[in-house]
C-alpha cells in the first residue's frame, strides 16, 4: 500500500511554526508520509519537501499585497503546478486566507480533499464568508474554544485540536541563565522590541521602536534592549542598523522564549507573538500599523473591539493597543515605563494576562491537529476502497 501524500501551504512565519508542530507529530505516527509544500525553514526542518519560500509573499495589508502581488501571483502558480502534477491525497491550508482559499479552489476542481488549519477569523470581519469558506473546503480545524460554534452553526464540518502554543511555549532556561547566555545582567531592566516576522513589519515597526527605545534610554541610560530577529529575516542588516542608533541594545536569534522571559516589559507587533508573551506573563503594549488606506478599509470591515490576540483570547482589553499614528516615541515610551515602574498597573496586567492562559485551555494540540490529519486521509482511503 502506497504512503499518503500531504501537501501543505504555510503563507507567513506563524503558520509554518504551526504547521512544523503537527508535522512532527505526523512522523512519530506515519514516517514514512510523504509531505510537500510551501512553508519556511520550521518546515523544511520538520521533514516537509518545501517548493516555495513563503518568506517572499509574507506581507500584511491590503496595499502591501498589491506592492508584492508579483510575488503573490508566481507563488500560485507554482502551488498550482504541483497540485496538477501530484494530484495530494490531502491538501492542508495553514491560515493564510486570502490565498489558501485560492488554492482550495483550485485542490476542489481536481477532486482533492481540503482541511483547513487555523480558521480565518470570521468572528472579527467579513463574517458572511464563512459560507464561502465552507463551500471550498471539507473540514476546518480551528485552534480557538469559541470559533467552533460559528462553523456549527454554518453546518461546517469542524474540529476543535486546541492551541498549539500552550505546549509549545517554554523556557530553555530559567531567567537568570537566559540573561547570562544574552550577555545581559540580572539586575538590569530590560525592554523587548519586537517588530515581527514580516519584511512589511519591520519596514514600518522597527524605525519607531528605536526612536522609542532613544528616548526611553535619554530617560534612563541603565535600560537594556532586547530585539529577536524571526527567521528569514536579515539578521546582519538588523544588526547594522542597531548597532547605528547608539542603543545599548542585543539583537538575537537565541530561542524566542527565552528572549521574552529575559524582559521586564514588551512592545510588539500584533499577532500571535501576543499569545506567546502573555502565556510567558510578561506586561506588554501592542502596536498596529499598516497604510493608512489598508487601515482605513479594515476598520470599516472589523466587528470586534480589539486587535490584538491576547485581547481578543480574554475577551478584553488586557494590555493597551496603539494604532496607526498612535504608534509613535512619545505614548510608547510612556506606556513602558508604566509597565516596568508602576507595580500596581504592572500587577493588573499580569493578572489580565493570566486570563488569557486560562482561556486557552489545556494543550495537546499539535497531536490533536495530526490525529485529524491521519483520520481524514483513513476515511478518503475507506472511500476509495468503497467506490472500487
Amino acid at each position: 500500500m502506497t504512503q499518503a501524500h500531504v501537501m501543505i501551504l504555510a503563507g507567513e512565519a506563524s503558520g509554518d511554526a504551526h504547521a512544523a508542530e503537527f508535522v512532527e507529530q505526523l512522523r512519530l505516527e506515519q514516517p514514512d508520509i510523504e509531505l510537500s509544500g510551501m512553508g519556511g525553514q520550521a518546515m523544511q526542518k520538520a521533514g516537509v519537501e518545501v517548493f516555495f519560500d513563503s518568506s517572499i509573499i509574507a506581507v500584511v495589508g491590503l496595499v502591501e499585497v498589491l506592492h508584492h502581488w508579483g510575488d503573490i501571483k508566481k507563488a500560485m502558480e507554482i502551488v498550482k503546478q504541483h497540485l496538477d502534477e501530484s494530484r495530494p491525497d490531502l491538501l492542508i491550508l495553514v491560515d493564510y486566507p486570502e490565498f489558501n482559499l485560492k488554492m482550495a479552489r483550485h485542490a476542489q476542481q481536481l477532486g482533492i480533499k481540503v482541511l483547513f488549519y487555523i480558521s480565518p477569523q470570521v468572528w472579527a470581519w467579513r463574517p458572511k464568508r464563512i459560507h464561502k469558506i465552507g463551500s471550498l473546503i471539507d473540514h476546518m480545524a480551528v485552534i480557538f474554544k469559541f470559533e467552533k460554534k460559528y462553523y456549527e452553526n454554518a453546518g461546517i464540518p469542524v474540529s476543535f485540536v486546541g492551541h498549539p502554543l500552550v505546549d509549545k511555549v517554554k523556557i530553555d532556561d530559567d531567567r537568570q541563565a537566559a540573561r547570562e547566555k544574552l550577555g545581559i545582567s540580572t539586575t538590569a531592566r530590560v525592554v523587548g522590541l519586537f517588530p515581527g516576522s514580516r519584511r512589511s513589519e519591520i519596514k514600518r515597526l522597527l524605525p519607531v521602536l528605536f526612536a522609542t527605545a532613544q528616548q526611553m534610554q535619554a530617560r534612563d541610560p541603565t535600560l537594556r534592549f532586547l530585539l529577536p530577529v524571526a527567521p528569514g529575516l536579515d539578521f546582519e542588516a538588523i544588526s547594522e542598523q542597531a548597532a547605528n542608533t547608539g542603543l545599548n541594545i542585543v539583537v538575537t536569534r537565541e530561542q524566542l522564549y527565552d528572549v521574552i522571559s529575559s524582559c521586564d516589559a514588551i512592545a510588539t507587533c500584533s499577532g500571535t507573538v501576543t499569545l506567546e508573551i502573555a502565556l510567558l506573563n510578561i506586561p506588554m503594549c501592542i502596536l498596529y500599523k499598516i497604510s493608512w488606506l489598508s487601515y482605513l478599509i479594515m476598520r470599516r470591515l472589523v466587528t470586534i473591539p480589539h486587535i490584538g490576540l491576547a485581547n481578543i483570547v480574554a475577551d478584553k482589553a488586557v494590555v493597551r493597543e496603539f494604532l496607526q499614528g498612535e504608534v509613535n516615541p512619545e505614548t510608547l515610551s510612556a506606556e513602558l515605563f508604566e509597565l516596568i515602574e508602576n507595580q500596581q498597573y504592572r500587577g493588573d496586567v499580569k493578572a489580565g494576562l493570566a486570563r488569557v492562559r486560562e482561556n486557552l485551555g489545556v494543550g495537546d494540540g499539535a497531536r490533536k491537529m495530526a490525529q485529524l490529519v491521519l483520520s481524514l486521509l483513513e476515511n478518503k482511503r475507506s472511500q476509495n476502497i468503497a467506490e472500487e
